[in-house]
């Protein structure tokens, strides 16, 4: 049995960032024009120009507004949320991901969608790919404090699933999705899109780190 599948063989639920192991969300619609777009509502609202400068992420954007212009947080979001639900007509699936579905299904496992981006595009997604999963556990709206590295999305997941955090795994291909598996005591399996990202996840603290989502179908089969 692989490492993947000696960590995953107890577990009862699989938790999966939707950018990144489910699909890269904006493959037709990259995030700096988005994070263009969001800039300028932002400067249409006051917002100093120069606090922005250089800010390609949108949702680093928004925990900008959350820190520094609070008042803000719901007009951003509404920017990006629309933006989210145009760029996942054009997301691209991650391959393996099929896989990894059926798999999870085939083992009795639940599945749950844990992520920074919003609730309706990723349902939106999921619906176009006849997708079907446990609960979708999406950005909370208008309070990117709560995202990960908060671990309070993985906290309503394992409730919404029933389960203990101990069995479950958590999915992601970021930092803040190690640092939020970790904090709230789920097993963390980082998913690397490129060798160059190994040493950052595995110096998060991931349990184990893959470059293929097939390499979590298989050890969801117990190989």
């Amino acid at each position: 049995m692989t490492k993947v599948g000696a960590l995953l063989w107890a577990t009862k639920a699989l938790l999966l960032d939707f950018d990144g192991p489910v699909c890269s969300v904006f493959a037709g619609y990259p995030p700096p024009i988005v994070a263009e777009q969001l800039r300028q509502t932002l400067l249409s609202l006051g917002v100093d120009g120069k606090s922005l400068d250089g800010v390609e992420d949108p949702l680093a954007l928004l925990r900008w507004v959350a820190d520094n212009r609070p008042e803000l947080a719901r007009a951003a979001d509404d920017v990006l949320r629309s933006a989210e639900q145009k760029a996942v007509g054009t997301a691209t699936p991650t391959s393996g991901i099929g896989d990894v579905i059926a798999a999870a299904r085939r083992t009795g496992r639940s599945i749950a969608i844990v992520s920074n981006n919003s609730d309706v595009a990723i349902r939106d997604y999921l619906d176009s790919q006849k997708i079907d999963v446990a609960t979708v556990i999406g950005r909370p709206y208008a309070a990117p404090g709560r995202m990960k590295p908060n671990p309070d999305l993985v906290f309503c997941a394992i409730n919404a699933l029933g389960v203990e955090p101990g069995q479950c795994a958590f999915v992601g291909d970021t930092v803040t999705d190690v640092e939020a598996a970790k904090r709230a005591g789920v097993h963390s399996v980082a998913y690397a899109k490129s060798p160059d990202r190994i040493p950052l996840l595995v110096e998060a603290g991931a349990e184990v780190v893959v470059e293929s989502m097939r390499m979590i179908a298989e050890g969801l089969e117990g190989k």
